[in-house]
């Protein structure tokens, strides 16, 4: 059996979804491909400003309002000493520029991600349940649809001009070597446990740097940090996040090192959550930080978690998503009327305009995790402005990026960017510099994803490189610091 549509979107989250409504604006009706039942859980409960004006373009405010999700002032990050916080608040840009004071939303993943699933379907996207469990090729190696898996273990086929791989984590057509490889990121080596829970103690206020919706981020120290996000009245979300080593020498359960770790990295945090009660059983995402290349091509593109993720500590990654959907729907459109079908990539420059983007985010969370100290200087005085929007996520070339404050960021890393050549561009820097890392950029390597390359890479060697690698940067970020003031 075969269905046919022009566009098959794999993955009915928040990307599928607003892709879809985007599409359906163009009078295009995707099909929504979606092996989950929802509600389910899900984090990355905290919207940007840009994320929040996405969803307000949609004509989604009236839902979210009646909703009653938590109205998101701002970002407070918690330093190791009570001196080193600084609070960044969610702004707008009017159509002169001019920023303005703004506000945008945080959900519960799996009230949301229901509600935008069901207005895409209202507003006329099919939605059909199942995995797919393959794509489909032509003979010139386009994509041109999917081979599904029915819940009753019947397959069949979805032919498509074009299909949105919004699989998320799951990254379907990376793991399928229809992209590029897929290869670590920076934060590889990373390991997040997270939980919701009542009984926290949040801010009490109803405007800026107090506001009760705020999102909290307590820094310890280097890749240390945890989150605490309002998802409702009663229910935070809160998360630690450690290097993986430092989980598995305690020797403990996800549970047990949670409830342990999260009251040890910052003071605050440890007052606000000393009598939580657990409403969701605790679970990890170790080795998060990846990225796809060539995530665009003949008949496909990726979108947010699909091709890319760097690291979750300024809740960037459903910005992305979302903001993707809608940057990519145009260049469907064009191809669907015909454009770009003789070229070896038709959505080269949707690709480009997201690596460049996504790298501007990068740069500034590098230089986060290098150089805190200058960073606050930065957001307190230096570049407040600039930081400012790039922390409501603008961070494209058509929001004036990369901005002043992240060519300084690119200066102090010792960072260029060159996106003349596709080989050469958003090379990941964790890995630019590892030779046990190099297999991962020769042709048919055979540590194509982020899964195969971890277990292969544990050993003596790799722990003295690593070893090395971090008494470097440590010595590099201070002389920096000097050098930059």
């Amino acid at each position: 059996m075969k269905i046919k549509t022009d566009v098959l979107i794999i993955g009915g989250g928040p990307g599928g979804a607003t892709a879809a409504m985007f599409l359906l604006r163009e009078g295009i009706k995707p099909i929504i491909l979606e092996q989950e039942t929802f509600p389910r859980f899900h984090i990355g409960e905290s919207m940007t400003g840009e994320a929040g004006q996405l969803l307000r373009r949609l004509g989604l405010e009236e839902k979210m309002l009646s909703a009653n999700y938590p109205v998101k002032r701002g970002v407070k990050v918690y330093g190791s000493e009570d001196v080193n916080s600084w609070f960044i608040p969610v702004a707008a840009r009017t159509a002169d520029w001019k920023q303005i004071p703004g506000a945008t939303w945080q959900v519960r993943r799996s009230h949301f991600d229901r509600m935008m699933l069901e207005e895409a379907q209202a507003r006329g996207a099919t939605v059909v349940r199942g995995k797919a469990v393959k794509p489909l090729l032509a003979n010139d190696g386009a994509v041109c649809g999917a081979t599904m898996c029915h819940p009753d273990g019947t397959f069949e086929d979805i032919e498509a001009e074009v299909v949105l791989d919004c699989s998320g984590l799951a990254t379907f057509l990376a793991n399928q070597r229809v992209t590029g490889p897929k290869y670590v990121g920076n934060y590889d080596k990373q390991i997040a446990l997270f939980s919701h829970a009542t009984g926290a103690i949040r801010n009490s206020g109803s405007s800026g740097e107090h506001a009760k919706g705020n999102t909290l981020i307590f820094y310890q120290k280097k890749f240390h940090w945890a989150w605490f996000i309002p998802i409702d009245d009663q229910v935070v979300s809160l998360g630690v996040v450690v290097p993986t080593a430092t989980f598995q020498e305690s020797r403990q359960t996800p549970d047990e090192f949670f409830r342990s770790a999260l009251p040890g990295i910052n003071r605050d945090l440890a007052r606000r959550i000393s009598d939580i009660q657990l409403v969701e059983k605790v679970h990890v995402i170790p080795n998060y930080s990846y990225q796809v290349r060539r995530f665009c091509g003949k008949g496909y593109i990726c979108i947010g978690d699909a091709h890319r993720f760097i690291d979750p500590i300024f809740s960037f990654g459903i910005s992305a998503t979302l903001r993707e959907a809608e940057f990519a729907v145009p260049h469907v459109v064009a191809y669907l009327e015909g454009k770009g079908r003789d070229q070896a990539n038709p959505f080269a420059e949707h690709q480009v305009f997201c690596e460049k983007g996504t790298d501007n985010l990068e740069d500034m969370v590098d230089l986060f995790w290098e150089q805190p100290f200058a960073f606050a200087i930065f957001v307190h005085h230096r570049h407040r402005e600039e930081l400012i929007d790039a922390f409501a996520g603008r961070v494209y070339e058509t929001e004036r990026q990369p901005s002043t404050a992240i060519l300084t960021f690119r200066k102090m890393l010792k960072r260029t960017r060159d996106y003349e050549h596709e080989d050469d561009y958003s090379i990941p820097i964790g890995s630019r510099f590892h030779p046990e890392r190099a297999a991962l950029w020769e042709p048919n390597s055979p540590l194509g994803t982020t899964e195969e390359w971890m277990p292969r890479s544990a050993g003596m060697l790799g722990s003295i490189m690593i070893a090395l690698s971090i008494m470097y940067d440590m010595l590099t970020a201070a002389i920096d610091v000097v050098l930059a003031f």
